[in-house]
């Protein structure tokens, strides 16, 4: 069965059957600058210093940003770690996006990579506070569910619930479930980078929940994932514990 579909504007659309994904590696990548720099310059000089700091400081808190450099050679950057990952784990994941984002971007003065732990973009642009509606991708599972009808209200009731409650708390993050027929839960997840408000929060996380028709409907999992928030449900546990 083919999952592709056409690809409007600059938002990637592509099918993964999530249960069988593999989590230790990246899901998707995006060199979305136009411009390039050069081996051994500035500008790489000081992408090399913000990834370290970003490795550094982000793990205690699970998010941060920082600039390295003046001018045009100024490099931004941001880092979000899963609300319930561990700090080793989070640094862990980190370094390896670092490791990755600049072997699939060599040179690009722009690029952001997610993986299911976390995810790391850095630009030549000043995007802190903004939210970005430019890098974003769906994933789902390719199975479907029996009541399409009833189950695809039930989604969107729980990832609205938590789309308000991330907003609401200091770490932009939430998880939850809730009880469907048949003994079976539906679960959830919803996330923003902590550089937005807590109105931006709400803002592209009902966006995001607002997309999943686009990709989703009557999946037995989905996600809509965003360079400054990320929904997915399943009909599974996503995480340990649940905030």
């Amino acid at each position: 069965m083919s999952c592709s579909k056409p690809i409007p504007f600059a938002i990637l659309l592509f099918c993964v059957f999530l249960h069988s994904a593999n989590a230790a590696g990246p899901l998707y990548h995006f060199c979305f600058s136009s411009q390039n720099y050069t081996a051994n310059s500035p500008f790489g000089a000081n992408l090399n210093t913000l990834l370290n700091l970003l490795s550094v400081q982000v793990p205690p808190s699970g998010f941060g940003v920082d600039s390295t450099g003046q001018n045009e050679n100024k490099v931004n950057g941001l880092a979000l770690c899963r609300g319930d990952v561990s700090s080793t784990d989070c640094k862990t994941c980190i370094i390896d996006a670092s490791k990755e984002l600049k072997n699939r971007c060599p040179y690009n003065k722009g690029a952001i990579i997610w993986y299911d732990n976390c995810l790391l973009k850095y630009s030549d642009s000043d995007f802190f506070g903004q939210i970005d509606n430019q890098n974003k991708f769906y994933m789902w599972n390719v199975q479907d569910v029996e009541n399409p009808e009833s189950f695809n209200p039930k989604v969107k009731e729980l990832l609205s619930s938590l789309s308000y409650k991330a907003s609401a708390t200091s770490k932009l993050f939430a998880t939850g479930e809730l009880e469907l027929e048949k003994s079976e839960k539906l679960y959830g997840l919803a996330q923003c980078t902590r550089d937005i408000s807590s109105d931006d929060c709400k803002k592209c996380l009902d966006g995001a929940i607002s997309e999943l028709p686009n990709c989703c409907s009557g999946k037995r999992g989905g996600r809509v994932v965003g360079g400054s928030c990320n929904v997915r449900y399943e009909l599974y546990p996503i995480v340990a514990t649940t905030y």
